[in-house]
């Protein structure tokens, strides 16, 4: 019988010793993870993690992604949920050809984690495990990051303001200049850690990692009063466990939900598994 495992991140807030000072503050995201988590226990995922703020720091995350590819065996599945500010620093380890030459970061409690730090976390699962990663912050669409604010017409019609200090206040969005001050300070700490990770052995990812996030590249995705945008609308279509399509079904109707200003990519990697994508979400 396969296995749920679930891992819960949500952050209302950063430590400002490690951020110049910057405290993050947002209000729905432990909301989000809590939601999240009791929508796992419901779909019947027992073993089961949360990290709120303070708690949702780069070791603790590492400690419960390695317990999960430990226990995980092929046919089982993770759930990894995050909801927090997203930001990004230069990919030093990227191609050459692309334009931005940017990673994406989760925001956690003491300092920014890399996308390729995740993925490495990812090829330690067994081949055959099944991994649904939902990520409610901006810039979380794919490799390929833009470091673009939005048009005058998208943030009015999204944040209902012009006002780029508004939008970054309603936003998951670690400010821009934040962004720049923190890789400035840390530049030597996040260049090491992307070169350490390129020199590893690059296995081919033998679990598949289905990723929905709460918007494209060059978007922002909206905090909320209970939810965040993306996962309030998500818990939305899921309606309590009526939603009976399956995982591409899911984001188009998520997708429809959503204003075209924030739109939720679907985005898979690893190996193929079609009967994982057609299953109902959070099947065991």
């Amino acid at each position: 019988m396969a296995r749920g495992m679930s891992i819960h991140i949500g952050l209302n807030k950063v430590d400002p010793k490690k951020y110049g000072g910057w405290d993050g503050k947002l209000i729905a995201c432990e909301n989000d993870a809590r939601d999240m988590d009791r929508l796992a226990k419901d779909a019947g995922f027992r073993d089961r993690t949360t990290l709120l703020t303070k708690d949702a720091t780069v070791a603790n995350l590492n400690t419960e992604l390695r317990k999960a590819a430990r226990t995980l065996d092929a046919g089982d599945i993770l759930l990894f949920t995050y909801s927090g500010h997203g930001g990004q620093v230069p990919d030093i380890n990227g191609p050459e050809d692309e334009p931005d030459r940017l990673d994406e970061t989760m925001v956690l409690h003491d300092r920014e984690y890399i996308d390729d730090e995740l993925f490495k976390e990812f090829e330690e699962f067994a081949e055959g495990v099944r991994i649904l990663a939902l990520l409610d912050c901006c810039h979380s669409g794919s490799g390929i990051k833009v470091r673009e604010i939005l048009t005058p017409e998208a943030m009015k019609e999204q944040f209902q303001t012009t006002e780029p200090a508004a939008v970054e206040q309603t936003s998951r969005l670690m400010p821009l200049e934040r962004q720049a001050e923190a890789y400035e300070r840390d530049k030597d700490f996040y260049d090491t850690v992307q070169r350490e990770l390129n020199a590893k052995d690059n296995r081919e990812l033998g679990a598949t990692a289905l990723l929905v996030s709460a918007c494209q590249d060059n978007q922002l995705a909206a905090d909320g009063l209970r939810n965040g945008r993306f996962t309030g609308t998500l818990l939305q279509v899921w309606n309590e466990g009526k939603f009976g399509g399956g995982y591409r079904a899911f984001h188009r109707e998520i997708l429809k939900a959503m204003p075209a200003v924030q739109s939720p990519n679907f985005f898979v990697t690893g190996r193929s598994n079609k009967r994982f994508l057609r299953q109902r979400p959070f099947t065991i």
